[in-house]
């Protein structure tokens, strides 16, 4: 079905690869197409609890695609991949509230979304893996925003997204200096949640981690947590708290709950339902 990734399912986990190795996996509208439709058949499949999105060959995704920024620069927007679709976005006329935009779909899927970042991160590939949940990188994993370095601003909401990880020092320090991030380094600042050491290992590491969720934890309660934590970054203390205790009452009538307690009184792994069609 696809051009510029790959799709794979294997319970509970679905792999996508962006695929374009010999572009280090440069962003088209065609590959935003695709990734839009594979993370919306993971979230309808009830084989999925987690979802993985890696690249292909040494990079995980070097940013736009260069012809897409030359033709730009040059005025030049006849292309039906190019002009203003780059600058517009084929997915920001969707309206969501706070999460408008070309990369938040990743933030309204309601199953785990976990970057695992093979290689470099430039460009626009910047927000998207800061709009997954979590992210796993090696030593080999490389960070670079690259907009300065263009004549470009902070696309894509980055300038909301990276203060909220790193802090407003720290993500002036990489937008304007647009200088490279190892692994070590991201894992320190906070763009990692975890380091593999062997790069071989990056994609199992993943693998399990969604393993171990669907083992132990709720697909529904993580649903839930997902959209509470993501939705009270735009509100108040009070208003988060207020909505939490609402929630927390109508956790209290799902099948999720019984079934937690009754396991743990048991001695025995939960049994949850999976969310999907």
């Amino acid at each position: 079905m696809y051009e510029t990734i790959r799709y794979e399912v294997d319970d509970p986990v679905a792999l996508i690869t962006l695929d374009r190795p010999e572009a280090m996996n440069a962003w088209t509208n065609k590959m935003d197409r695709e990734i839009r439709d594979a993370v919306a058949r993971a979230a309808a499949d009830s084989k999925v609890v987690g979802i993985i999105i890696t690249g292909a060959g040494r990079a995980f995704c070097a940013g736009a695609d260069m012809k897409l920024l030359s033709n730009l620069s040059s005025g030049d927007a006849s292309s039906s991949d190019a002009g203003a679709a780059v600058a517009d976005g084929e997915a920001a006329g969707e309206t969501n509230g706070d999460f408008d935009g070309r990369f938040p779909f990743l933030m309204t899927t309601p199953k785990p979304i976990i970057a695992a970042i093979n290689g470099a991160v430039a460009g626009m590939a910047y927000p998207f893996s800061l709009c997954c949940d979590l992210r796993v990188g090696t030593p080999q994993s490389l960070f670079l925003t690259a907009f300065a370095q263009r004549g470009l601003i902070a696309e894509w909401g980055l300038s909301w997204l990276l203060p909220k990880l790193v802090g407003p020092a720290v993500a002036l320090d990489l937008l304007m200096s647009s200088r490279r991030v190892s692994g070590h380094e991201a894992r320190e600042l906070g763009l990692l949640n975890h380091l593999v050491e062997d790069p071989d290992d990056l994609i199992p590491y993943c693998r399990s981690y969604i393993e171990d969720l669907a083992t132990k934890c709720s697909p529904a309660s993580m649903a839930v947590m997902k959209r509470q934590v993501y939705e009270h970054l735009h509100r108040g203390m009070g208003e988060a708290e207020s909505e939490a205790a609402r929630l927390m009452v109508e956790s209290f009538g799902r099948p999720d709950f019984a079934e937690g307690v009754q396991s743990f009184v048991q001695k025995r792994p939960p049994e949850f339902n999976r969310i999907g069609s």
